[in-house]
């Protein structure tokens, strides 16, 4: 098979989902640049021809290093799910004459130069203006409405995303965003080819109001949406939109799900606008995750486009539900071959006959579904709380271990300024239509903290004349992953 080289970084789909989706269409050459996961090696492992880990340095030195390894072993195509390593990666493969997200980049990575690009090209945005000193904090709230949100410029995951009202906080944000980032780095959640610039860059910008009731169909909805895509040779395919909760303040995402309950002409106006936004930043060949904010009136702002695939589970998510493998379809693209791409988003499930049913990725922190902490913080258990009992029947609750802390883990409480740094865990959620998954995440996000401290009642065992429990159908899940299903208590899959 062709050789291709995957860049590992910190952040995107677990690599026992990834990996075999790359394998199945390219020998799979690793470059870890963060320490693997052990915990599911005996899933991807299998899938790559080799694995090399090596410091990531920064700036041209990282360069460096991807294209010497990428030549090492033949690579005919680079590429990375990581948003710490899109911009590394896309000047490797410039360097290398490969296919790549191309040399503007970066406007798909730094949220300044996004929304001026935006701005320039008539999409909106919200107001806003970039922070370098004390003195642009000043000029900001001359200029914009408060309150402001203050943003890491290339933060991922809501980090260091801080409201404030006047300057006295805002220059207490800014130091507060620089020491989260800072940490944030030293655990490899950081800009890998501009570390000084991933620390200390930010901006300001207006807070803009969504009002999900304008839009959807139903209440428990958050008030934006992301479309996913691909730009293959600088055409822009975006392929569906997945759906939100609402966020944790200041805006930290708790649950992605799929399909959304908007009617299709509402799909379609959001089609065009993440098609402006795409197109202006002049993207070559990569995965898009664009974000857009739904407001009253049918109103809209841009919030990002990442030149990635979205994070947490959003790659199963389109899998599951509207047949689409993206991350195989990625590697085919990236490689020159010829892509069959939908004419038109996918606005329902199942596409060529694939897929089926509602997905979601749920993030465990700890609040309740009204964003107020937890009283007490339990230790992690997934094995040790009652799923069945808390989902609709048919539905599937599932442990992705990459991205979860190890039982018996204490619960860490939530910070807004760390956003996604504060997550316990990541479920993957399965349910047989869009309206059982938004309850089934409801109810989940309500009976966690008393779930979890509840004493764990060991499974009973049929005797050898007793029957045993009727087995339910099964899921569609990958081998490690830990699973129930109502009609099978306690079963694991």
């Amino acid at each position: 098979m062709t050789p291709i080289l995957f860049v590992y970084a910190k952040g995107g789909p677990p690599l026992e989902y990834a990996v075999p989706r790359m394998a199945a269409h390219a020998e799979v050459h690793v470059l870890a640049l963060a320490p693997l996961p052990r915990i599911t090696e005996s899933v991807w492992l299998p899938g790559c021809a080799s694995v090399t880990t090596a410091p990531p340095g920064e700036g041209v030195e990282l360069v460096d290093l991807i294209c010497s390894h990428a030549r090492r072993v033949g690579a005919e195509a680079v590429l990375t799910l990581s948003e710490y390593a899109v911009v590394a990666v896309a000047h490797a493969s410039l360097r290398l004459g490969l296919r790549g997200a191309g040399e503007r980049v970066a406007g798909a990575r730094d949220k300044r130069l996004m929304r001026r690009i935006w701005r320039d090209a008539g999409v909106p945005v919200p107001g806003f203006a970039e922070v370098h000193a004390p003195q642009d904090i000043t000029a900001a709230f001359e200029t914009l409405r408060p309150p402001l949100l203050l943003k890491a410029a290339w933060s991922a995951g809501s980090t260091a995303h801080l409201t404030v009202w006047n300057e006295q906080q805002a220059e207490e944000a800014w130091k507060t965003g620089r020491s989260v980032m800072e940490a944030s780095s030293a655990q490899g959640y950081a800009e890998l080819h501009a570390a000084d610039e991933g620390v200390n860059d930010f901006l300001l910008e207006e807070i803009v109001t969504g009002e999900a009731s304008d839009w959807f169909d139903g209440d428990g909805w958050g008030d934006y949406v992301s479309v996913e895509g691909i730009v293959a040779d600088g055409r822009y395919h975006p392929l569906c939109i997945t759906g939100r909760m609402p966020t944790i303040a200041p805006f930290t995402e708790r649950a992605s799900l799929a399909p959304v309950a908007l009617p299709i002409d509402l799909q379609r106006r959001i089609e065009e606008v993440s098609r402006a936004a795409v197109d202006a930043l002049g993207l070559d060949t990569c995965a898009t995750h664009t974000e857009i904010k739904l407001g009253a009136e049918g109103a809209m702002w841009l919030i990002e486009t990442a030149a990635r695939f979205g994070g947490v589970m959003t790659t199963r998510q389109v899998e599951t539900v509207f047949g689409l493998d993206m991350i195989g379809i990625l590697v085919c693209q990236l490689l020159g071959r010829e892509v069959a791409y939908p004419e038109r988003m996918l606005t329902e499930g199942a596409w060529g006959g694939a897929g089926a049913g509602a997905a979601g990725s749920l993030v465990v922190f700890a609040v309740d579904p009204e964003g107020r902490p937890w009283t007490e913080l339990p230790a992690w258990d997934f094995e040790g709380v009652d799923w069945p009992s808390l989902v609709a029947p048919g539905s599937r609750v599932e442990l992705v271990r990459e991205h979860s802390l190890a039982p018996g883990s204490p619960v860490p409480p939530y910070e807004e300024a760390g956003g996604a740094n504060s997550m316990a865990a990541l479920c993957f959620v399965t349910a047989e239509s869009g309206p059982e998954l938004l309850a089934d995440c409801g109810r989940i996000l309500a009976a966690l903290p008393n779930a979890l401290a509840a004493p764990r009642v060991a499974p009973h065992t049929p005797g050898p004349t007793e029957p045993s429990a009727p087995t339910g159908p099964s899921a569609p899940t990958e081998p490690s992953a830990l699973s129930v299903d109502r009609s099978t208590l306690g079963s694991t899959a």
